[in-house]
């Protein structure tokens, strides 16, 4: 799924990322089920060049394996579809607080992009739940993500629903709950976050 494209250095750039269908796609794979170290990576290095050669695309980038690594942020925000939340992390207006970029492809030549026409889509969210959703305050406006706060509260009991379900904060965004991100995928994520 396109999340969104930019021009860089008279190249441009698409950003891909997952869609609600994503989880059901990739838990069928080689990848999720042959238990070695990092199978949604390893399963964007399979198919985003597939996607490339189809494509057309002159180079590829990923969010993961460096140090250095590429600047998906700054791409992100630049696309016009990402933005700052209160809470620090990326809300993207078609995915919420669900973002998940998982590579992009390059193309030589500035070709024509299509600008969605948006505001900042928590400007216009009536009461930011999001703000004040986590139940340990490790994502705040008040301060940057306190991820030793969040990973002791992901091993109590009362965390549990946090690991089952996914981030209390991803969760009360409402563009996120239009996201229709699968539990499994969010259960999943939450645990390979605790376990780093």
């Amino acid at each position: 799924m396109s999340m969104g494209a930019l021009h860089e250095d008279g190249k441009t750039l698409v950003l891909l990322g997952t869609d609600a269908r994503f989880w059901d796609v990739f838990s069928t794979t080689t990848e999720a089920m042959d238990r070695q170290p990092h199978p949604i990576d390893r399963y964007s290095q399979r198919l985003v060049p597939q996607i490339a050669d189809i494509t057309g695309a002159v180079d590829i980038a990923y969010p993961f394996g460096g140090p250095p690594y590429a600047p998906f942020i700054a791409w992100a925000k630049a696309t016009g579809e990402a933005f700052d939340s209160p809470t620090g992390m990326l809300v993207h207006i078609r995915a919420g607080l669900m973002i998940s970029y998982r590579g992009a492809l390059i193309f030589d030549g500035e070709q024509p992009l299509t600008k969605p026409a948006v505001v900042h889509p928590c400007t216009t969210c009536t009461g930011r739940p999001c703000e004040d959703a986590c139940p340990v305050a490790a994502l705040s406006t008040e301060h940057f993500y306190d991820v030793p706060v969040c990973k002791e509260y992901l091993g109590t009991h009362a965390g549990e629903t946090c690991m089952t379900q996914g981030c209390a904060v991803r969760r009360a965004c409402p563009i996120s709950q239009r996201f229709d991100r699968p539990e499994a995928q969010s259960a999943y994520h939450m645990r390979q976050f605790k376990g780093a």
